[in-house]
């Protein structure tokens, strides 16, 4: 028997609906949410608010996309968590009610886990067990990934998340929000070896991006008083070098985590693993090490439900469902199972 899962992601500023019927995606719309750009950041009840405006026309346009009637949903799946708790609380209402009008499953997801399991949307998929880099404005992680739903965090940010350094620095710089894209833009023209950013040391597998942060405001600060065109006159080679050392930094704990558990199928995931000197990077480590690397389309980096609608996939294959009674968190670990 078929199943089809409508899927909705609305963790952060992009409201999705996604359509799947069993592994093959028919549909995956998403909406942005241009209000923040003048903030220099997202403005959750800004967020909350667009989402209200756009879960309707999103989740109809994904099933008349998809050419599937409502009647013949199987389930509903929806991000539980971890993300901006009033935009969490939009989309998981919608799809309870939804769920109670059409009398069919609810499925929660959590937001990370999904994130890993894009993988599958389409081929070439990582088989078991793998490591995945999972990278995004709120999160960095190296997940172990032994099963669709067996998953263990083996190394995360201290402080700091990858995409909040390179959104942070761009702030910095006084570039426009997001600031992660208009860095890896500029950086392509720019000399990665310019400018000596240090690589904080922390001990296993996990990160810290603060001590970084830190250290490009007071390079900026002392630059500027010797040359208050400073950065207008080096912004390509800066945005290079700030690129260059935070990819080095995910790369070489990836690396050590894929060296000492003796795992040659690598991925990464989120947003950040958009970033094109990361994509690049990667392929590099991968044929230094011998690894069978795995990068998602572009289209599935980003928040998005297909994502979301892959995990309640598999949880509907298990049976894994909710009732009413449960609620949205803005904090939300990857549950372990083994």
């Amino acid at each position: 028997m078929s199943v089809t899962i409508l899927a909705i992601e609305s963790s952060c500023d992009e409201t999705s609906c996604a359509v799947m019927r069993d592994e093959t995606l028919l549909s995956n719309i998403i909406a942005g949410q241009d209000v923040h750009q003048q903030y220099g950041g997202v403005i959750p009840e800004l967020a909350s608010r667009a989402h209200q405006q756009n879960i309707v026309p999103v989740v109809a346009t994904a099933l008349k996309q998809a050419g599937v009637k409502r009647k013949n949903i199987s389930a509903i799946a929806f991000t539980e968590g971890p993300g901006l708790i009033g935009a969490l609380l939009v989309g998981s209402s919608f799809a309870k009610g939804l769920s109670l009008a059409l009398n069919v499953p609810l499925i929660a997801v959590n937001h990370m886990q999904a994130h890993v399991l894009a993988h599958f949307i389409q081929d070439p998929k990582p088989e078991f067990p793998f490591l995945c880099l999972t990278v995004s404005g709120g999160h960095t992680q190296i997940v172990l990934v032994k099963d669709f739903l067996q998953m263990k965090v083996i190394g995360e940010t201290h402080d700091d998340a990858a995409g909040e350094a390179f959104d942070k620095s761009a702030k910095l710089l006084g570039l426009p929000y997001p600031g992660g894209p208009m860095i890896d833009k500029l950086a392509r023209a720019g000399n990665a070896g310019r400018f000596k950013f240090p690589e904080p040391k922390v001990d296993g597998y996990d990160f810290s991006f603060s001590g970084l942060k830190t250290s490009i405001l007071y390079f900026l600060r002392d630059e500027k008083k010797k040359n208050e065109n400073f950065v207008n006159e080096n912004l390509n080679d800066i945005c290079a070098s700030i690129q260059s050392r935070i990819v080095s930094i995910l790369l070489n704990k990836l690396e050590k985590a894929a060296n000492d558990l003796n795992i040659n199928q690598v991925a990464i995931a989120g947003g950040v693993s958009a970033n094109s000197l990361l994509r690049n990077q990667f392929e590099e480590y991968g044929k230094k090490n011998g690894w069978k690397i795995f990068i998602p389309k572009f289209e599935y980096c980003t928040d998005n439900a297909a994502m979301i609608a892959m995990v309640g996939h598999y949880k509907f294959i298990k049976g894994e469902f909710e009732n009413q009674s449960v609620i949205p968190k803005a904090r939300l670990p990857i549950a372990t199972h083994f």
